[in-house]
């Protein structure tokens, strides 16, 4: 099994990162303890921005970010972890989310996360991740993370530990109990096919 994380914090170390790595560590040894091999792959998007730019202007990826694109296409689940900015999610994370092909995410089971501040911030998964999730048709699992600040340290780390490893629980059920996916199918129609459909 191949699980792809994406942090899509902006700063160099960002908790976006933290949080990802905590989460694909988790999922690789519930995975590996459960006897699935598993290889993993951590994808910060800052490094990826101008690429991002260039996909949304020219309609196509290129270079190594196109290789990140395949890997998204091919990968068994998906960990997305963005921070919360103005109340929702980063505009790198909705941008990179944009230019993904329709029919890619169909079918894969997504753990969705989320960094802030405060607390306050922490419906940033319900109405921004899930509904975002579902219109691609993905899968996402039921329990969503969101760590504040203080969950990166003193008395709240172990509730923050407690729900990382529920979500990941999820996600490795839905794996489990998944038929392997298949890569989304090139859905593309020619004009003259189109017109002969009217």
């Amino acid at each position: 099994m191949h699980i792809v994380a994406i942090s899509g914090g902006l700063s160099s170390p960002s908790s976006s990162r933290t949080l990802a790595t905590e989460l694909l560590t988790a999922t690789q040894s519930q995975l590996t303890a459960a006897g699935e091999e598993v290889t993993v792959e951590l994808v910060e998007l800052r490094d990826h921005a101008h690429a991002i730019v260039d996909n949304m202007l020219t309609g196509f990826p290129s270079g190594a970010f196109a290789d990140v694109v395949e890997s998204i296409r091919t990968a068994d689940a998906l960990i997305v972890v963005t921070p919360t900015f103005q109340a929702g999610i980063s505009g790198l994370v909705k941008s990179f989310f944009d230019v993904i092909e329709a029919g890619t995410l169909d079918g894969l089971p997504v753990l969705m996360a989320a960094t802030g501040g405060t607390e306050r911030h922490s419906l940033v998964i319900e109405y921004a991740m899930r509904p975002l999730f579902a219109y691609m048709k993905a899968r996402p699992v039921g329990t969503g993370i969101y760590a504040a600040t203080q969950d990166f340290g003193g008395g709240e780390a172990s509730g923050l530990r407690h729900r990382v490893e529920r979500a990941v629980g999820e996600l490795v059920d839905a794996l489990r109990g998944a038929a392997p996916r298949k890569p989304a199918e090139d859905d593309f129609v020619d004009f003259e096919t189109l017109l002969a459909r009217r």
